[in-house]
């Protein structure tokens, strides 16, 4: 499932341009102690509100510079911020059980921050949006198999179906294994949900996912060459969707759309059909796919109402 790929000189490098999110990179420097872009200066804002801030740089930096810790100084090298400051907000934060101390000098986000995650995530998609979206997926394009892949919470850098539309068939009957389900379709190297999660990551979890194996069940069509596969991600943003030949299993094509909260990555949505029912996949497809997409979208962005806040 999730097969997929945005190949270069495929049919999608004819269809227009969909706005694409490209993954932010650490960069500042140490010398010159730029702000991050962005932020306003210490004279703009008042004492308090400029700590926090500070505060929520740092707790940033921990998530986009990867790795399981860092040290005062490299973290005041990507915020921008004084060694000083940023040691005396990882004190305080030990304090309030937000960052732990693993060695001497190294820091790293406490497991409780993960709390944070799930308590953002509680109001936004329940089973029942996700499965009308999905089987309307399946109307719009003729019966195909429509799929909802998140990134995974407690896996690092993958991905896992946690929905699916796919009337009376199941897995055995596309040829999928137990064994499958837990090593090809959960890499974001192969297929075109995984690629389409994998372009809009930051690039410290893009080289980690480049440095893992092509899983040993990979369909004929899965990327094998790093800088292919790179160049598949920036069409993706580009494109706003990612289209897969035979990627994770032979003889299956696929088109895959991200699903974005907050400017943030979480997850994509797979259309998915036989090569000998759909060759290429036709605009139909395509646009019902990012539609989909977008629809969950706008459901994981949602507020509350002002009367139920």
């Amino acid at each position: 499932m999730g097969h997929s790929t945005t190949a270069t000189g495929s049919p999608a490098a004819a269809a227009e341009p969909a706005t694409g999110v490209a993954p932010r990179t650490a960069g500042h420097s140490k010398k010159t102690r730029q702000a991050p872009k962005g932020a306003s200066s210490a004279g703009s804002r008042t004492s308090g509100s400029g700590h926090a801030e500070r505060a929520f740089l740092v707790q940033t930096a921990f998530a986009e510079l990867g790795g399981s810790a860092h040290g005062p100084g490299e973290i005041a090298e990507f915020t921008g911020l004084d060694d000083s400051v940023v040691y005396r907000i990882l004190q305080s934060g030990i304090y309030q059980r937000i960052f732990e101390r693993v060695d001497r000098g190294l820091y790293r986000l406490r497991t409780s921050a993960a709390q944070l995650a799930f308590t953002a995530l509680d109001h936004r998609i329940d089973g029942e949006i996700s499965q009308t979206v999905l089987r309307e997926l399946r109307t719009a394009t003729d019966s195909g198999l429509a799929f909802l892949y998140m990134v995974a919470p407690f896996s690092g850098a993958q991905r896992q179906c946690v929905d699916m539309a796919v009337g009376d068939s199941d897995l055995a009957e596309l040829g999928m294994t137990p064994r499958d389900v837990l090593s090809v379709t959960r890499s974001l190297r192969t297929g075109a949900s995984g690629r389409t999660i994998l372009a809009y990551l930051p690039e410290v979890l893009q080289q980690r996912v480049l440095a893992e194996p092509v899983p040993d069940q990979a369909g004929p069509g899965v990327f094998r060459d790093n800088a292919a596969l790179l160049d598949s991600l920036a069409e993706v943003r580009d494109l706003g969707y990612a289209l897969g030949y035979e990627e994770c299993m032979a003889g299956w094509n696929s088109c895959a759309a991200p699903i974005m909260w907050d400017g943030s990555i979480m997850g994509a949505v797979l259309l998915l059909k036989l090569k000998s029912v759909m060759p290429v996949a036709p605009e139909g497809v395509i646009e019902a796919t990012k539609e989909a997409a977008a629809e969950l979208s706008r459901y994981g962005a949602a507020r509350p109402a002002a009367d139920q806040a």
